[in-house]
């Protein structure tokens, strides 16, 4: 009886021990499952304050679908878990076979312990086969992240190529354009009123095949006299024709052009007969070798000459030629004066310094040097008041500035230009001999020739002073500042 009882409660015994292994295990691959599922759910979490279904991305990511990333898994990997599991599924149906035979046959029971001991062992390989599918799943993603990673890499950056290119193309496009307008005139353009003036009335008479008489050469005379070079000048271009003719080097009328032309070209060369740069035409000289920075440039004139524009428009063309370039803007009389060069160094994209209304121009070019100085700029070029060349207490002003400017820069100023305005004749050439006389002016800048037919002044002013010009202005732009060349002139007016 005692026997009889004991072969129930061991079995009971023995299935409880079964239950609990069984459920073991099941809770031991739930937790794996959940693990490997919050695993994933973390990295695929977005970052804060996105909404669902968004991804975090640069400002500059392409606005495209991105193709879900798609995993493939090695097979022999996956054949292997499956086995895994089959082994797992074979082993508890071995398992459960002996129990039950166990239940009524005790002699099976030592077979119980060993398929328990063979289903813990298929149950760690099925664990660590799913381990190693879920590692090679992740390195299958990573790596599939990666490539889908660079692509978009790759599709921006081709992109910003384009729009870089677009870019590009577009400043191409508006530096065209900006170019196209600042081309301005050519000299021929702008003296095409004065060549409609006494040039055209020269060539009327030399191109009418008279003769060669003192009634020719007296309307000869009479135009020269009417051309705005001058008394001195149209009385040196007269002389130097009448030689030629008791030399019997000019037989007839059309000779006389050329001889004139070649007459005109050698006063504007300054006597020197080579090329502009051998009579100090054609733009600012270079700053001597033994003279330090800055070159100081000291522009005059009388009022409404435009000597501001020319300022903002050598600033602009000095800029260009690559030289770093500073404005002072010494005139601090005249109403919106600085207003006007603040905006014209905006344009040219140079520094100013500039003074309160009424304040001392020579403090004002004296902190212009001082700031050149330190910050090692090439050329300070100076504005000044217009006067009139006839007050003496105006001039001496100027005098009293360019003594300010020895002081603020050993040598300073280098250079001394007198903007002169063409429609006034013979005026400026007045102007010129007073402005030289009180200051010693190095070099001239003729303003408005488009707009005159008394561009030969120039001539009478190259005669007389023997001074070089700068540039000439004949228009608006920029580039209607031009440096000054005696034959492309002498070519323009007789072309």
């Amino acid at each position: 009886m005692p026997f009889a009882l004991a072969e129930p409660t061991l079995l009971a015994v023995a299935f409880d021990v079964r239950t609990i292994a069984i459920a073991v295990a099941i809770l031991v691959a739930l937790a794996i499952v959940a693990a490997l599922v919050i695993r994933v759910a973390v990295r695929r979490k977005l970052p804060p304050g996105l909404p669902p279904g968004a991804e975090a991305r640069p400002e500059a990511r392409i606005e495209e679908p991105v193709a879900p990333v798609e995993v493939v898994l090695p097979p022999e990997r996956l054949a292997r878990r499956d086995r895994a599991r089959d082994e797992v599924a074979a082993a508890r149906g071995a398992l459960g076979a002996v129990e039950a035979k166990a239940a009524v046959d005790p002699q099976a029971r030592a077979d119980v312990e060993r398929r328990r001991r063979d289903l813990l062992d298929a149950e760690r390989r099925l664990d660590y086969e799913t381990r190693k599918v879920a590692e090679a799943e992740e390195r299958a993603r990573r790596d599939a992240e990666a490539r889908a990673q660079a692509r978009r890499e790759e599709l921006e950056r081709e992109a910003r190529e384009a729009e870089e290119a677009q870019r590009r193309a577009a400043q191409e496009a508006q530096r065209a354009k900006l170019a196209e307008a600042e081309a301005g005139r050519t000299l021929a353009e702008g003296l095409a009123k004065t060549r409609g003036g006494f040039v055209a009335r020269l060539n009327a008479l030399l191109g009418t095949g008279k003769a060669l008489d003192d009634a020719a050469l007296g309307e000869l005379e009479e135009i020269l006299f009417s051309a705005d070079v001058g008394v001195h000048t149209a009385t040196h271009l007269l002389e130097s024709v009448r030689e030629r003719l008791a030399r019997r080097e000019l037989a007839d009328l059309s000779k006389v052009k050329l001889a004139l032309r070649e007459e005109i070209e050698r006063i504007l060369s300054l006597g020197t007969g080579g090329p502009a740069s051998e009579a100090g035409h054609g733009g600012l000289p270079d700053l001597p070798a033994s003279a330090a920075s800055p070159q100081v440039v000291m522009v005059v004139g009388v009022n409404g000459t435009g000597k501001t524009t020319t300022v903002g428009k050598l600033a602009a063309r000095l800029k260009q030629a690559g030289r770093s370039v500073i404005l002072g803007a010494g005139d601090t009389f005249r109403a919106a004066a600085g207003e006007q060069l603040d905006v014209r160094a905006d344009r040219a994209q140079v520094p100013i310094v500039r003074g309160k209304d009424g304040s001392d121009p020579g403090a004002v070019l004296f902190d212009t040097i001082a700031r050149a100085k330190v910050e090692q700029i090439d050329v300070a070029l100076c504005d000044t008041a217009g006067r009139l060349h006839t007050k003496a207490g105006l001039m001496d002003e100027l005098k009293r500035i360019e003594r300010t400017l020895q002081k603020a820069h050993g040598g300073a100023p280098h250079e001394v230009l007198l903007v002169v305005d063409a429609t006034t004749g013979q005026n400026a050439i007045a102007q010129a001999r007073q402005f030289h006389e009180a200051l010693g002016v190095t070099g001239f800048v003729l303003t408005k020739l488009d707009g005159t037919a008394k561009g030969g002044v120039i001539i009478g002013i190259c005669d007389e002073l023997k001074i070089p010009v700068r540039y000439v202005g004949i228009g608006e732009k920029i580039s209607d500042l031009k440096p000054f060349d005696p034959h492309e002139f002498v070519q323009a007016l007789f072309d």
